[in-house]
């Protein structure tokens, strides 16, 4: 079944409903194989391409001291070479086929993504299948990769002041939960990963009964069922891994930590509060809420403190997430502006949005913008595969993409109100604060 897809991309124009049926679900076809990878299709001719996701149901969340960092470093493994396709054959045997891939790693998946003309199906499905069955994991890779990686987080570190606040404020707001690390891990961890350690990890996550598959281009299912009967139905499933358990403790007051960092030219303010997960209904007002904030030019957080010269730069982030997580607000200092006057500039701009509220064209701008973005979006094969797998993970099922639309239109701004008056308090923030060099509180003692 051909799907025609249709991009309004004057959809601010026009109400949710008509927005919604643009797209529909029933051209979606789903399918699981025995092991218990589950499969999902969309036929798409607009260009003889096709897209491949694998979401693999692994990521920082699913370690635990002393191997923090494996989810990433599989991220760069799975490139590495198997038994079929050896080192570097993955990467030159999909690009000879007009293919190309990349891939990343979060709190908590580890996402791998193929683009390829659609002829080049069938060797893109045995290029997995060699990956997935017969990676080949031995102290040779492991060290090499370890280096890497390890440069890569003391680089990261360094060059990216959101990075370092991010992996401080998140190791206090976090008490007990794995999100409480970062995705890259701590530097002990990976200098001291062993092989075993890496062996056991694979064998448990990297399992087709732990992964969603998504393929969207100009295939045919009937063709695409065969293909991934062939090629990844031999592969064993394993044992599920185990739930996480840790719920991370109702914070009872403010947390505040300080990093001091020569390079720094003005201070740096994050500032994190905790938040239900993805698929708790406040997401739809809390992703709203975030772009009132900061979304654009005429956003608020813009308008009052970069406008008015007292930040550079403002942000807030919002990560999807299996598990209850932390709304993020960042700002940079403007010249003359010290980290107090930041924050309270920052802190007066939330607490303006508990007190007054927000008005009824600030949340319909960002309605919006939301579905301007999420049709633009929807416009590639890549973005319908991207957002499919996306929803099937962290919504629980791809059709909930059909209806976000709908979700984001019924949030109004009483519940913008409600969702900052509730998470977004100081009881529940944790404040980082990152300077060439701390404030001297001769006083404190």
């Amino acid at each position: 079944m051909k799907l025609a897809w249709r991009v309004l991309l004057a959809i601010s124009a026009i109400g949710f409903s008509s927005a919604q049926a643009l797209v529909n679900a029933k051209d979606v076809e789903t399918f699981t194989l025995d092991n218990g990878l589950k499969v999902i299709v969309l036929e798409d001719d607009s260009i003889p391409n096709a897209n491949m996701y694998t979401f693999w149901k692994v990521g920082s969340r699913n370690e635990v001291p002393g191997i923090t960092g494996l989810a990433h470093f599989f991220e760069h493994m799975m490139f590495n070479g198997a038994k079929k396709y050896g080192p570097k054959m993955f990467d030159r045997t999909m690009e000879n086929h007009g293919g190309r891939n990349n891939a990343y790693t979060t709190e908590d998946l580890t996402v791998y993504s193929n683009w390829f003309p659609a002829a080049s199906l069938e060797i893109i499905f045995d290029l997995e299948a060699d990956r997935i069955a017969n990676l080949d994991i031995n102290q040779q890779v492991l060290e090499s990769e370890r280096g890497v990686v390890t440069s890569e987080r003391s680089t990261g570190l360094e060059n990216s002041n959101w990075r370092t606040l991010s992996e401080e404020v998140k190791g206090a707001a976090f008490r007990a939960h794995p999100y409480s690390w970062s995705v890259i891990g701590h530097q002990s961890d990976i200098d001291s990963w062993a092989l075993k350690d890496l062996t056991a990890f694979h064998k448990t996550y990297y399992a087709p009964n732990n992964a969603v598959m998504v393929i969207v281009g100009a295939v045919k299912v009937a063709q695409v069922k065969q293909l991934a009967t062939q090629y990844l139905g031999p592969i064993a499933a394993q044992t599920p891994p185990e739930a996480i358990r840790t719920i991370e403790p109702e914070q009872r007051g403010e947390r505040r930590v300080y990093i001091e960092k020569a390079s720094v030219s003005s201070p740096n303010i994050m500032m994190a509060y905790h938040v239900p997960a993805t698929s708790n209904v406040d997401y739809y007002a809390l992703t709203l809420l975030s772009d009132i904030l900061s979304s654009g030019k005429s956003s608020r957080l813009n308008q009052q403190l970069v406008d008015k010269q007292i930040a550079l730069d403002i942000a807030t982030y919002l990560p999807q997430s299996f598990d209850p997580n932390l709304f993020y607000v960042y700002g940079i200092a403007a010249k003359d502006i010290d980290a107090v006057q930041l924050e309270q500039a920052l802190v007066h701009e939330i607490n303006r949005v508990i007190k007054e509220g927000v008005t009824e064209h600030e949340l319909e701008k960002v309605k919006n913008q939301r579905l301007v973005s999420l049709y633009r979006t929807l416009a590639t094969i890549d973005g319908k595969a991207d957002q499919m797998g996306t929803y099937e993970v962290f919504f629980g099922d791809y059709k909930k993409l059909f209806n976000a639309p709908e979700d984001f239109s019924k949030v109004s701004v009483a519940d913008i109100q409600r969702v900052a008056a509730t998470y977004l308090v100081k009881k529940n923030r944790t404040v980082g604060v990152l300077a060439m060099q701390e404030d001297s509180h001769e006083n404190d003692l």
